[in-house]
């Protein structure tokens, strides 16, 4: 069961990544796609670490 877990805290990681990534990129360009998508980006980043980290958590009380 705990490599379920780390599968589904991995997943979130690179969500972790893109959701970063993205939002590092429009708050570069200063345009309208960060005015409208950039908070959202990042509390979207919020919660795929915190996922990632309960995730990891669950994986090392199950294993």
């Amino acid at each position: 069961m705990s490599i379920v877990f780390i599968i589904l805290a991995v997943i979130c990681m690179a969500g972790v990544l893109a959701s970063l990534a993205t939002g590092v990129v429009g708050m570069a360009q200063h345009g309208p796609f960060n005015r409208k998508w950039g908070n959202r980006l990042m509390q979207a980043r919020i919660g795929f670490q915190a996922l990632a980290i309960l995730f990891f958590m669950l994986a090392l009380w199950t294993a």
